[in-house]
C-alpha cells in the first residue's frame, strides 16, 4: 500500500535535483519553505522609494512612503506602467496587468511587494 502510494505521488512531482554539482530547488518548494526569507517592510519602503526617487520625472524631495504618483508627483499613466516594470525588476516579480494598474501610489506598491509571497 505505501509503495503504491508513492509511486502515485511521485509519478506527479517533477523536481530537477542537480545540474552538475549545484542543487535546483524549483521557485514553487521556496513558497512551501517554513524557512522565513520575506523581506522586512522597511527594506521594501526603502527600495520602493530609492525606485520612484530615481525616475526622471520626479523630484526627489517629494518622494514620502504616501505620495501618490499622479496627484502628487505629476506623472501620468505610461510613467505609472514604467514604475511599476521598475517594481518588477527590483523585486524578480510579476506583477498580473490587473493588479498593476491599481499600483498608483507609493503605499500600494509597498503593501503589494510586501505582501507578495515571491519577493526578494
Amino acid at each position: 500500500m505505501a509503495s503504491a502510494l508513492r509511486r502515485a505521488i511521485l509519478g506527479h512531482v517533477r523536481v530537477p535535483v542537480s545540474n552538475g554539482s549545484k542543487l535546483l530547488t524549483p521557485s514553487w518548494i521556496r513558497s512551501m519553505s517554513s524557512h522565513d526569507d520575506h523581506l522586512e517592510k522597511s527594506q521594501v519602503v526603502d527600495r520602493i522609494l530609492d525606485i520612484v526617487k530615481s525616475f526622471p520625472k520626479v523630484d526627489p524631495s517629494k518622494v514620502t512612503p504616501e505620495v501618490h504618483f499622479q496627484k502628487d508627483l505629476g506623472l501620468d499613466s505610461l510613467d505609472n506602467v514604467e514604475l511599476v516594470m521598475a517594481i518588477e525588476e527590483e523585486f524578480k516579480l510579476e506583477i498580473p496587468d490587473k493588479e498593476a494598474d491599481k499600483i498608483d501610489s507609493c503605499a500600494l506598491a509597498i503593501e503589494y511587494v510586501y505582501n507578495h509571497p515571491m519577493a526578494s
